[in-house]
C-alpha cells in the first residue's frame, strides 16, 4: 500500500532483458535503506527489490507489467519516481495506492499558468477507468486532483514542490504516464456494472 507522495527520483543506471523480464537497474539516494524482497513503487508501479550493489539497485518487470505501464519505455538516464510501501500507524498524506497501474495515458498539453503548470493526458476509455472532478489519480506514482474532468481525459494542476521533486519536470507531449484510478471509483464502477447485468 502507498500514499502517492514521492519520496526520492532514482535514475536508470542499466537495462537488461531476459526472456519476456526486463531487470532495471536504477541509482537512488534511498538504496542504502533498502533491503532484498522489499516492495518500491517505481512511476507508481510495485516492484519487488532483487538485488542491491552499493548506490544501485535492481527490479524486474514481467511481460504483463511491460504491457500495462510506461516501464518498457526507459532507457539509460530515464527518471523514475520512488516510494517505498507506507508504514503503519503513518499518516496518509496522498490517498490509498496500491502500486497496481490500471492503464497507461499520453500528455497531450502542458501550460505554464503563473508560478504552477496544468498538465492534460488523454487516455483509452476501453477499460472503463474514469476520473471525476476533484477527485484522486495517481500519475506516475503521484497522487493528485483531477480538474477538468472528461470522457477520455482530465488535467492536474502541479505546484512548484511537485514539479522539482517528481518526473513531472521531465514531461513533454506526447509523454506516457502510467495511472492508477482511484480504487473506491473503481469499486463503484464495477458494482454499476454488474447491476447493469442483473
Amino acid at each position: 500500500m502507498f500514499t502517492g507522495i514521492i519520496e526520492s527520483i532514482a535514475t536508470v543506471s542499466n537495462l537488461k532483458t531476459e526472456l519476456n523480464n526486463l531487470h532495471i537497474t536504477l541509482n537512488s539516494t534511498i538504496t542504502p535503506e533498502l533491503k532484498i524482497d522489499q516492495s518500491v513503487a517505481h512511476n507508481g508501479v510495485c516492484l519487488t527489490v532483487v538485488a542491491i550493489n552499493n548506490n544501485e539497485y535492481t527490479v524486474t518487470a514481467i511481460k504483463e507489467t511491460l504491457d500495462k505501464t510506461n516501464l518498457g519505455t526507459l532507457k539509460i538516464g530515464s527518471k523514475v519516481n520512488l516510494e517505498r510501501a507506507m508504514k503503519l500507524g503513518e499518516r496518509l498524506d496522498g490517498h490509498i495506492v496500491q502500486g497496481h497501474v490500471d492503464q497507461t495515458a499520453v500528455c497531450t498539453n502542458i501550460e505554464e499558468a503563473n508560478g504552477s503548470w496544468v498538465f492534460t493526458f488523454n487516455y483509452d476509455t476501453a477499460f472503463n477507468n474514469i476520473t471525476i472532478e476533484k477527485g484522486s489519480i495517481t500519475i506516475n506514482g503521484t497522487s493528485l486532483t483531477v480538474v477538468n474532468s472528461k470522457k477520455d481525459s482530465f488535467s492536474v494542476a502541479i505546484i512548484p514542490y511537485t514539479y522539482e521533486n517528481t518526473n513531472f519536470n521531465t514531461f513533454e507531449i506526447g509523454t506516457v504516464v502510467n495511472l492508477e484510478f482511484d480504487v473506491l471509483g473503481k469499486y463503484v464502477s464495477r458494482l454499476l456494472e454488474l447491476k447493469d447485468t442483473n
